[in-house]
């Protein structure tokens, strides 16, 4: 995610750090990289302008310029900066309090519409709510069709009156339908065209008179740049959105449309689009997003993935087995190693660990290739990997696909790990790790 971008950034921070004292001359150098850096992002022109502006406004104070670490200071500023452009604050959805909350969904065909609705079910039924997916989209040949695939995997009910009733009269129809059976919210897939033009957004205004929604999302593709901002402008001309879902954010390397929108519209961006799966959808928090387009990390929304899928009572139930016999099992790892798939991709976490964004190459396939040659064992060897002898090991990479050198590499790492897991919970260690907690483990090819 936005890895050109923090690259660009990193080389021109790296200059400012390494000054003693900071000239007006090192600062314009310095704007003048942060500036081309955002350009060659696709951030609007007229965003960049205002944002190096006030950046060099608050940088040319005494207090930078005297400053022991002046180049620190202007990165700090950089990163208010930086937060203040793209909203300052996370912004939620909105939900009614008097009546069911209707949540409509535009946007151009092919920014994710569809994905997106079937997100926000998955989202708010795992928030303990009820929803109602409504197809509302009879241009887009098998529209319909894609969201009951969505809802039935989803167990969520989808409202359809098939292609040939208007637009209008499906959305009016399954709000009473919600209201009646207790939905809440109601989620309105719109038709989409492949540009903006007056038919599209009559037909959203019409609807939008009809049903009165709580929010107008925008769905909005990260990947097309100024695009994306362009469309965000004239769709919240014609209709006064909300906000923004943009999606495709975790394949987007420059981050022009994540850093304009809401300096050109005036509206939040509330969600993001950060993988394929349905559980893929996370709130957009302008600070975060900040930290990790600066390199810093994002060490809160990691430890929010890692609480997400970290079940407690077997987070509990590990660390006593660890104590206990004071050691891990391939089993343990093995599950340690599915908890870690569960928070997203290992790409996506690195970036969010400081100082790892675009210095750490993870492999993926590595990680494959362990699980792979974990679950060719029988339950002894992973219960006791002493016993497994040469045999026993040409037997596992076949099984795996691997080769033995693979498997004598995996088993001397879980043997070092091992040792390292005794030390923390030997009896009479002082900060005795809680060791089924948080990942501790890692597992490096």
């Amino acid at each position: 995610m936005f890895e050109s971008l923090t690259e660009r950034l990193q080389n021109a921070f790296s200059k400012l750090r390494g000054k003693g004292k900071l000239s007006e001359a090192d600062l314009s150098d310095g704007l003048r990289e942060v500036r081309l850096a955002l350009l060659e992002a696709d951030v609007n022109y007229k965003v960049v302008r205002d944002f190096t502006e006030s950046i060099r406004a608050r940088a040319t104070g005494q207090e930078v310029m005297r400053s022991l670490t002046p180049g620190q200071q202007v990165i700090k500023i950089v990163n208010e900066e930086m937060v203040n452009l793209m909203g300052g604050e996370a912004t939620r959805v909105n939900m009614s309090s008097d009546g069911p909350t209707v949540l409509v969904l535009v946007g151009l065909q092919g920014s994710g519409k569809t994905t997106a609705a079937g997100k926000l079910a998955r989202r708010f039924s795992r928030d303990g709510r009820t929803p109602l997916l409504v197809a509302a989209d009879i241009q887009r040949p098998a529209a319909i069709t894609q969201l009951q695939v969505l809802g039935e995997s989803l167990n969520v009910p989808v409202f359809s009156m098939g292609s040939n009733e208007s637009p209008v009269k499906i959305c009016q129809a399954a709000v009473k339908q919600a209201v009646k059976n207790g939905n809440e919210p109601v989620i309105i897939d719109t038709a989409g065209r492949l540009h903006i033009d007056e038919e599209l957004m009559e037909e959203l205004r019409q609807i939008k008179r009809q049903v009165n929604p709580t929010e107008i999302l925008l769905v909005a593709d990260s990947m097309t740049g100024q695009d994306a901002v362009n469309v965000a402008k004239e769709f919240n001309d014609s209709l006064d959105i909300d906000g923004v879902i943009l999606t495709k954010l975790d394949g987007d390397a420059r981050g022009g449309a994540a850093l304009s929108i809401k300096a050109v519209t005036g509206k939040p961006i509330k969600l993001v689009g950060v993988g394929e799966k349905l559980d893929a959808l996370e709130e957009f928090h302008p600070d975060r997003m900040a930290s990790r387009i600066l390199g810093m990390g994002d060490v809160l929304t990691l430890i929010e993935k890692a609480e997400a899928v970290i079940d407690e009572e077997e987070a509990r139930e590990l660390e006593k087995k660890i104590i206990e016999r004071r050691g891990l099992t391939l089993d343990d790892f093995l599950d340690q190693l599915q908890q870690i798939k569960k928070m997203g991709s290992l790409d996506q976490l690195a970036d969010m660990i400081p100082g790892m964004s675009g210095n750490f190459q993870v492999d993926e396939e590595q990680m494959k290739r362990t699980e792979a040659m974990i679950r060719s064992m029988t339950v002894q060897e992973r219960h006791n990997p002493r016993i497994i002898n040469g045999s026993r090991r040409m037997r596992i990479a076949k099984g795996s696909g691997t080769t033995v050198q693979d498997v004598n590499r995996l088993l001397k790492q879980f043997s070092q790990m091992n040792r390292m897991v005794r030390q923390f919970t030997a009896p009479g260690k002082k900060g005795r790790r809680r060791s089924g907690r948080g990942f501790p483990f890692s597992f490096n090819n």
